[in-house]
């Protein structure tokens, strides 16, 4: 094989909101810390064990904008894309070194936002105590016609 590949694909918790930089000529980029978690069970002392890492997200243009707006820190996302390293010389004139997540594709798994109106729309969409008649009647008005427009006999046991 000659080719190369370089993708990474992650699910994580945003550690912190998403961080804009704009340019001249109307582009942005937006930067987020991203943290996985492995849990395991330490077999010599019982112990539960989990270990974070932390990776540096990019996005760029209209994908940064949109979680800007829809994101914030703990909300959990899937990203997609490749790793880029980069150097720069930090103030004290020492070289600095990191490795990036460039992202190419995203989803958003949940977010505050959505999962306080979920919460909340299932509270309210709770079905309330009622009698059978009526859980019956209900379910019978969503059971399938037969092809003469009767209700279709069901001969299952259960």
């Amino acid at each position: 094989m000659s080719g190369t590949l370089n993708k990474v694909m992650l699910i994580g918790h945003l550690g912190d909101e998403v961080k804009m930089h704009y340019f001249e000529g109307g582009n942005c980029i937006g930067r987020f810390p991203l943290a996985t978690n492995e849990t395991y069970t330490n077999k010599q002392t019982g112990e539960r064990v989990t270990n974070t890492d932390w990776h540096n997200i990019v996005i760029r243009n209209k994908a940064a904008e949109i979680c800007e707006k829809y994101l914030s820190k703990g909300d959990k996302i899937y990203v997609e894309g490749r790793l880029k390293n980069r150097q720069w010389q930090g103030e004290d004139g020492n070289t600095r070194y990191t490795t990036e997540v460039h992202v190419q594709d995203f989803t958003f798994l949940t977010t505050k936002k959505e999962s306080t109106a979920n919460s909340q729309a299932s509270n309210q969409n709770q079905p309330q105590q009622g009698s059978a008649a009526t859980t019956n009647t209900a379910n019978k008005a969503n059971e399938p016609l037969g092809a003469n427009g009767s209700e279709e006999e069901d001969d299952l046991p259960f």
